[in-house]
Protein backbone atom coordinates (compact mmCIF):
# COMPACT_ATOMS: atom_id res chain seq x y z
CA UNK A 1 0.00 0.00 0.00
CA UNK A 2 0.97 3.41 -0.91
CA UNK A 3 1.62 6.11 1.83
CA UNK A 4 -0.99 8.45 1.48
CA UNK A 5 -1.33 12.26 3.48
CA UNK A 6 -4.15 14.29 3.48
CA UNK A 7 -3.44 18.05 4.42
CA UNK A 8 -6.26 20.42 5.29
CA UNK A 9 -5.74 23.58 7.49
CA UNK A 10 -8.25 22.80 10.21
CA UNK A 11 -11.13 20.11 11.00
CA UNK A 12 -13.91 22.62 11.84
CA UNK A 13 -17.07 22.23 10.29
CA UNK A 14 -16.70 23.62 6.06
CA UNK A 15 -17.15 21.43 3.11
CA UNK A 16 -13.69 21.18 2.23
CA UNK A 17 -12.99 19.61 5.50
CA UNK A 18 -15.72 17.34 5.44
CA UNK A 19 -14.48 15.67 2.06
CA UNK A 20 -10.87 15.42 4.10
CA UNK A 21 -12.42 13.40 6.10
CA UNK A 22 -14.58 11.54 3.94
CA UNK A 23 -11.90 10.94 1.60
CA UNK A 24 -9.77 9.45 4.52
CA UNK A 25 -12.50 6.73 5.25
CA UNK A 26 -12.89 5.88 1.59
CA UNK A 27 -9.49 5.48 1.03
CA UNK A 28 -8.74 3.63 4.25
CA UNK A 29 -9.03 0.04 2.78
CA UNK A 30 -6.47 0.87 -0.40
CA UNK A 31 -3.82 3.07 1.52
CA UNK A 32 -1.91 4.34 4.59
CA UNK A 33 -3.76 7.15 5.49
CA UNK A 34 -3.21 9.90 7.53
CA UNK A 35 -4.48 13.50 8.22
CA UNK A 36 -2.40 16.59 8.98
CA UNK A 37 -3.49 19.81 10.34
CA UNK A 38 -2.06 23.13 11.44
CA UNK A 39 -4.54 23.28 14.40
CA UNK A 40 -6.33 21.03 16.43
CA UNK A 41 -9.17 23.06 18.01
CA UNK A 42 -13.07 22.52 17.21
CA UNK A 43 -12.72 19.46 16.13
CA UNK A 44 -16.06 19.67 14.46
CA UNK A 45 -15.58 15.66 12.73
CA UNK A 46 -15.54 11.63 13.27
CA UNK A 47 -11.93 11.09 13.04
CA UNK A 48 -11.72 7.98 15.06
CA UNK A 49 -9.49 5.57 13.43
CA UNK A 50 -8.11 8.14 11.38
CA UNK A 51 -4.30 8.95 12.47
CA UNK A 52 -4.03 12.84 12.31
CA UNK A 53 -0.94 14.67 13.05
CA UNK A 54 -1.19 18.49 14.17
CA UNK A 55 1.81 20.91 13.25
CA UNK A 56 0.64 23.19 16.00
CA UNK A 57 0.32 25.71 13.29
CA UNK A 58 -2.47 28.11 13.66
CA UNK A 59 -3.33 30.87 11.44
CA UNK A 60 -1.53 34.62 12.82
CA UNK A 61 -2.66 37.81 11.62
CA UNK A 62 -0.30 40.21 9.42
CA UNK A 63 1.17 39.67 6.41
CA UNK A 64 4.91 38.73 7.74
CA UNK A 65 3.64 36.26 10.52
CA UNK A 66 1.82 34.56 6.95
CA UNK A 67 5.02 34.54 5.20
CA UNK A 68 6.48 33.08 7.80
CA UNK A 69 3.60 30.49 9.16
CA UNK A 70 3.96 29.22 5.20
CA UNK A 71 7.32 28.11 5.33
CA UNK A 72 7.40 26.50 9.17
CA UNK A 73 4.46 24.43 7.81
CA UNK A 74 6.44 23.28 4.30
CA UNK A 75 9.57 22.46 6.81
CA UNK A 76 7.66 20.82 9.30
CA UNK A 77 5.09 18.82 6.31
CA UNK A 78 8.44 17.85 5.07
CA UNK A 79 9.38 16.64 8.14
CA UNK A 80 6.42 14.53 8.46
CA UNK A 81 6.86 13.33 4.62
CA UNK A 82 10.54 12.51 5.66
CA UNK A 83 9.45 10.30 8.69
CA UNK A 84 6.40 8.69 7.65
CA UNK A 85 7.95 8.12 4.18
CA UNK A 86 4.97 9.37 2.34
CA UNK A 87 4.30 8.55 -1.48
CA UNK A 88 1.46 11.30 -2.23
CA UNK A 89 0.69 14.58 -0.46
CA UNK A 90 -3.12 15.46 -1.57
CA UNK A 91 -3.98 19.00 0.07
CA UNK A 92 -7.33 20.85 0.13
CA UNK A 93 -7.78 24.73 -0.36
CA UNK A 94 -5.13 27.13 -0.93
CA UNK A 95 -3.44 27.95 2.54
CA UNK A 96 -2.92 23.59 2.34
CA UNK A 97 -1.76 23.99 -1.18
CA UNK A 98 1.19 26.57 -0.11
CA UNK A 99 2.32 24.15 2.86
CA UNK A 100 2.26 20.93 0.14
CA UNK A 101 4.30 23.13 -2.46
CA UNK A 102 7.33 24.37 0.10
CA UNK A 103 7.25 20.90 1.93
CA UNK A 104 9.44 20.01 -0.56
CA UNK A 105 10.11 16.03 -0.88
CA UNK A 106 10.02 13.35 -3.19
CA UNK A 107 6.41 12.86 -2.22
CA UNK A 108 3.54 13.37 -4.81
CA UNK A 109 1.80 17.12 -4.96
CA UNK A 110 -1.94 16.90 -5.25
CA UNK A 111 -2.75 20.21 -4.89
CA UNK A 112 -7.01 20.61 -4.46
CA UNK A 113 -9.05 23.77 -5.76
CA UNK A 114 -11.96 23.34 -3.89
CA UNK A 115 -13.86 26.59 -4.28
CA UNK A 116 -14.48 29.28 -7.14
CA UNK A 117 -13.13 32.16 -4.83
CA UNK A 118 -9.77 30.22 -4.74
CA UNK A 119 -9.59 31.59 -8.89
CA UNK A 120 -9.68 35.22 -7.35
CA UNK A 121 -5.44 35.13 -7.31
CA UNK A 122 -4.00 34.37 -10.81
CA UNK A 123 -0.38 34.73 -9.40
CA UNK A 124 -1.20 31.69 -7.15
CA UNK A 125 -3.10 29.18 -9.59
CA UNK A 126 -0.26 30.09 -11.97
CA UNK A 127 2.02 28.76 -8.78
CA UNK A 128 -0.12 25.83 -8.42
CA UNK A 129 -0.42 24.85 -12.12
CA UNK A 130 4.07 24.90 -12.13
CA UNK A 131 4.45 22.96 -8.63
CA UNK A 132 1.29 20.63 -8.54
CA UNK A 133 2.03 17.16 -10.24
CA UNK A 134 -1.94 17.01 -10.08
CA UNK A 135 -4.56 19.97 -9.59
CA UNK A 136 -7.64 18.35 -8.59
CA UNK A 137 -10.38 20.57 -9.32
CA UNK A 138 -13.77 20.18 -7.45
CA UNK A 139 -16.05 21.43 -10.34
CA UNK A 140 -15.80 21.55 -14.15
CA UNK A 141 -16.45 25.00 -14.50
CA UNK A 142 -12.85 25.55 -12.53
CA UNK A 143 -10.92 22.92 -14.30
CA UNK A 144 -12.10 24.68 -17.49
CA UNK A 145 -11.03 27.84 -16.74
CA UNK A 146 -7.41 26.38 -15.63
CA UNK A 147 -6.99 24.83 -18.78
CA UNK A 148 -8.23 27.87 -20.83
CA UNK A 149 -6.82 30.43 -18.82
CA UNK A 150 -3.59 29.16 -16.96
CA UNK A 151 -2.64 26.03 -19.41
CA UNK A 152 -3.37 24.04 -16.71
CA UNK A 153 -2.19 20.42 -18.10
CA UNK A 154 -1.86 18.75 -14.90
CA UNK A 155 -5.36 19.64 -13.98
CA UNK A 156 -8.31 17.06 -13.72
CA UNK A 157 -11.77 16.95 -11.86
CA UNK A 158 -12.83 15.19 -8.81
CA UNK A 159 -16.50 15.62 -8.14
CA UNK A 160 -17.05 15.37 -4.28
CA UNK A 161 -18.27 11.76 -2.86
CA UNK A 162 -21.44 11.05 -1.72
CA UNK A 163 -22.94 8.08 0.16
CA UNK A 164 -27.20 8.29 -0.38
CA UNK A 165 -27.90 5.32 2.01
CA UNK A 166 -25.46 6.70 4.43
CA UNK A 167 -27.42 10.40 4.18
CA UNK A 168 -30.46 8.10 4.77
CA UNK A 169 -29.64 6.36 7.80
CA UNK A 170 -28.00 8.83 9.94
CA UNK A 171 -31.21 11.42 8.82
CA UNK A 172 -33.08 8.16 10.83
CA UNK A 173 -30.51 8.19 13.75
CA UNK A 174 -32.23 11.13 16.18
CA UNK A 175 -34.91 13.31 16.05
CA UNK A 176 -34.73 16.87 14.85
CA UNK A 177 -35.48 18.80 18.16
CA UNK A 178 -37.46 22.25 15.91
CA UNK A 179 -38.85 25.06 17.68
CA UNK A 180 -42.29 24.31 15.36
CA UNK A 181 -44.34 21.62 15.37
CA UNK A 182 -45.77 22.43 12.30
CA UNK A 183 -45.38 24.22 8.72
CA UNK A 184 -43.46 24.13 6.01
CA UNK A 185 -39.80 24.29 6.41
CA UNK A 186 -37.39 26.07 4.08
CA UNK A 187 -33.67 25.26 4.77
CA UNK A 188 -30.54 26.03 3.77
CA UNK A 189 -27.03 24.92 5.31
CA UNK A 190 -23.79 26.56 5.37
CA UNK A 191 -21.71 28.77 8.08
CA UNK A 192 -21.92 31.86 8.57
CA UNK A 193 -19.84 33.74 6.19
CA UNK A 194 -20.85 36.22 3.61
CA UNK A 195 -20.53 34.28 0.77
CA UNK A 196 -23.55 32.36 1.58
CA UNK A 197 -25.73 35.35 1.00
CA UNK A 198 -28.05 35.19 4.23
CA UNK A 199 -29.06 38.27 3.98
CA UNK A 200 -30.38 37.96 0.49
CA UNK A 201 -32.33 34.58 1.96
CA UNK A 202 -33.96 36.34 4.99
CA UNK A 203 -35.46 38.97 2.80
CA UNK A 204 -36.86 36.73 0.49
CA UNK A 205 -37.96 34.69 2.93
CA UNK A 206 -39.74 37.74 4.18
CA UNK A 207 -41.63 37.94 1.20
CA UNK A 208 -42.59 34.06 1.12
CA UNK A 209 -43.75 34.04 4.83
CA UNK A 210 -45.81 37.20 4.15
CA UNK A 211 -47.77 35.35 1.35
CA UNK A 212 -47.87 31.60 3.48
CA UNK A 213 -47.55 32.40 6.50
CA UNK A 214 -47.15 28.77 7.54
CA UNK A 215 -43.52 28.77 6.26
CA UNK A 216 -41.03 28.52 8.37
CA UNK A 217 -36.25 28.86 7.63
CA UNK A 218 -34.26 26.98 8.98
CA UNK A 219 -30.23 27.92 8.74
CA UNK A 220 -28.11 25.60 9.84
CA UNK A 221 -24.14 26.12 10.31
CA UNK A 222 -21.64 27.45 12.63
CA UNK A 223 -21.36 31.16 13.68
CA UNK A 224 -23.02 33.39 15.63
CA UNK A 225 -25.30 35.08 13.37
CA UNK A 226 -25.91 38.08 15.17
CA UNK A 227 -26.34 40.50 12.58
CA UNK A 228 -28.75 37.92 10.40
CA UNK A 229 -30.97 37.38 13.98
CA UNK A 230 -31.13 41.15 13.93
CA UNK A 231 -32.08 41.55 10.44
CA UNK A 232 -34.50 38.85 11.23
CA UNK A 233 -36.09 40.88 13.83
CA UNK A 234 -36.64 43.96 11.98
CA UNK A 235 -38.11 41.63 9.17
CA UNK A 236 -40.62 41.01 11.37
CA UNK A 237 -39.93 36.98 10.88
CA UNK A 238 -38.09 36.23 13.99
CA UNK A 239 -40.53 33.55 15.03
CA UNK A 240 -40.36 31.98 11.90
CA UNK A 241 -36.54 31.77 11.78
CA UNK A 242 -34.17 28.96 13.92
CA UNK A 243 -30.81 29.44 13.60
CA UNK A 244 -29.94 26.15 14.18
CA UNK A 245 -26.19 26.28 14.81
CA UNK A 246 -23.72 23.57 14.32
CA UNK A 247 -24.86 19.80 13.95
CA UNK A 248 -22.50 16.67 13.99
CA UNK A 249 -25.43 15.01 12.34
CA UNK A 250 -27.65 17.85 10.15
CA UNK A 251 -29.74 14.95 8.31
CA UNK A 252 -32.30 14.67 10.50
CA UNK A 253 -32.78 18.55 10.20
CA UNK A 254 -32.58 18.52 6.22
CA UNK A 255 -35.58 15.80 6.71
CA UNK A 256 -37.87 17.56 7.85
CA UNK A 257 -37.85 20.15 5.51
CA UNK A 258 -39.87 20.67 2.30
CA UNK A 259 -36.88 22.80 0.20
CA UNK A 260 -33.62 23.64 0.01
CA UNK A 261 -32.39 27.54 -1.04
CA UNK A 262 -28.87 28.08 -1.33
CA UNK A 263 -28.00 31.79 -2.02
CA UNK A 264 -24.12 32.13 -2.13
CA UNK A 265 -22.71 33.95 -4.78
CA UNK A 266 -19.65 31.70 -5.45
CA UNK A 267 -19.13 28.30 -4.46
CA UNK A 268 -17.12 25.02 -5.34
CA UNK A 269 -19.48 22.23 -4.93
CA UNK A 270 -22.29 22.64 -2.77
CA UNK A 271 -21.98 19.74 -0.40
CA UNK A 272 -24.86 20.62 1.72
CA UNK A 273 -27.01 21.22 -1.26
CA UNK A 274 -26.22 17.70 -2.77
CA UNK A 275 -26.94 16.07 0.61
CA UNK A 276 -30.13 17.61 0.94
CA UNK A 277 -31.24 16.34 -3.03
CA UNK A 278 -29.73 12.80 -1.17
CA UNK A 279 -33.02 13.11 1.14
CA UNK A 280 -34.94 13.92 -1.80
CA UNK A 281 -35.37 17.77 -1.24
CA UNK A 282 -36.18 19.68 -4.42
CA UNK A 283 -33.71 22.88 -4.55
CA UNK A 284 -33.79 26.22 -5.76
CA UNK A 285 -29.93 27.88 -5.90
CA UNK A 286 -28.48 31.07 -7.52
CA UNK A 287 -26.49 30.85 -11.16
CA UNK A 288 -23.34 31.15 -8.82
CA UNK A 289 -19.55 30.47 -9.81
CA UNK A 290 -19.66 27.01 -9.44
CA UNK A 291 -21.48 24.51 -9.04
CA UNK A 292 -25.22 24.64 -8.87
CA UNK A 293 -25.47 24.71 -13.03
CA UNK A 294 -23.07 21.95 -13.04
CA UNK A 295 -25.35 20.08 -10.45
CA UNK A 296 -28.61 20.86 -11.41
CA UNK A 297 -28.48 21.43 -15.01
CA UNK A 298 -31.88 23.56 -14.85
CA UNK A 299 -33.27 20.26 -14.96
CA UNK A 300 -32.49 18.61 -11.61
CA UNK A 301 -33.82 21.59 -9.33
CA UNK A 302 -34.63 25.33 -10.27
CA UNK A 303 -32.14 28.04 -10.91
CA UNK A 304 -31.89 31.74 -10.19
CA UNK A 305 -29.53 34.36 -11.53
CA UNK A 306 -26.98 34.96 -9.09
CA UNK A 307 -26.90 37.94 -6.48
CA UNK A 308 -25.21 40.66 -5.54
CA UNK A 309 -22.52 40.59 -3.27
CA UNK A 310 -22.68 43.78 -1.77
CA UNK A 311 -24.02 43.05 2.29
CA UNK A 312 -27.46 45.21 2.65
CA UNK A 313 -28.48 44.94 6.40
CA UNK A 314 -31.31 47.32 5.64
CA UNK A 315 -34.81 45.44 6.37
CA UNK A 316 -36.27 48.32 4.16
CA UNK A 317 -34.46 47.87 0.91
CA UNK A 318 -35.53 44.36 -0.70
CA UNK A 319 -34.28 43.91 -4.14
CA UNK A 320 -35.69 42.56 -7.45
CA UNK A 321 -33.86 39.85 -7.42
CA UNK A 322 -34.32 38.75 -3.63
CA UNK A 323 -38.38 39.61 -4.78
CA UNK A 324 -37.63 37.49 -7.79
CA UNK A 325 -36.32 34.85 -5.32
CA UNK A 326 -39.71 34.89 -3.25
CA UNK A 327 -41.83 34.70 -6.06
CA UNK A 328 -39.90 31.44 -7.53
CA UNK A 329 -40.00 29.63 -4.15
CA UNK A 330 -44.03 30.60 -3.88
CA UNK A 331 -44.74 29.40 -7.43
CA UNK A 332 -43.09 25.93 -6.39
CA UNK A 333 -44.34 25.52 -2.97
CA UNK A 334 -48.29 25.72 -4.44
CA UNK A 335 -47.36 23.09 -7.38
CA UNK A 336 -47.19 20.07 -5.54
CA UNK A 337 -47.07 18.51 -8.93
CA UNK A 338 -43.54 20.25 -9.61
CA UNK A 339 -42.31 19.32 -5.91
CA UNK A 340 -42.89 15.91 -6.16
CA UNK A 341 -41.35 15.94 -9.39
CA UNK A 342 -38.30 17.78 -7.79
CA UNK A 343 -38.20 15.16 -5.15
CA UNK A 344 -37.37 12.68 -7.30
CA UNK A 345 -35.34 14.82 -9.55
CA UNK A 346 -33.02 15.01 -6.62
CA UNK A 347 -32.79 11.87 -5.47
CA UNK A 348 -31.92 10.77 -9.09
CA UNK A 349 -29.04 13.48 -9.47
CA UNK A 350 -27.53 12.94 -6.10
CA UNK A 351 -27.29 9.02 -6.91
CA UNK A 352 -25.18 9.88 -9.47
CA UNK A 353 -22.20 11.25 -7.44
CA UNK A 354 -21.36 7.85 -6.16
CA UNK A 355 -18.46 7.01 -3.78
CA UNK A 356 -17.19 3.99 -5.65
CA UNK A 357 -16.45 6.42 -8.79
CA UNK A 358 -14.55 8.93 -6.58
CA UNK A 359 -12.61 6.26 -5.04
CA UNK A 360 -11.51 4.74 -8.63
CA UNK A 361 -10.29 8.09 -9.76
CA UNK A 362 -8.34 8.30 -7.22
CA UNK A 363 -6.95 4.81 -7.51
CA UNK A 364 -6.45 4.86 -10.55
CA UNK A 365 -4.19 8.56 -10.36
CA UNK A 366 -2.35 6.76 -7.59
CA UNK A 367 -0.93 3.86 -9.99
CA UNK A 368 0.21 6.94 -12.36
CA UNK A 369 2.77 7.52 -9.84
CA UNK A 370 6.09 7.91 -11.29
Amino acid sequence: MKNLLLIVPSLHQGGLEKVCVATARLLQPYFHVQIAIFDSRDIAYDIKGIPVADLHLASRPGRLAKCLNVLKRGYRLHQLKQREKIDIAYSFGPTANLANIFSLGKAEKWLGIRSYMDMGNPGQIRLFCRQADRLICCSEAIYREIVEQYNGKRAVVLHNPFDVTEVAKAAEQETAQLPWSDGRILVSMGREDVVKGFWHLLKSFALVHRELPDTKLMIIGKGEFAQYRQLAAQLGIDDAVYFAGMKRNPYPYLKRSSLYLLTSYYEGFPNAMVEAMSLGIPVIATDCMTGPREILEDRYGILVPNMSPDVNLDAEVITEEESALAKRIVELLEAPQDMEYYRKMSLQRAAEYTTESYVEKIRAWAEEQK
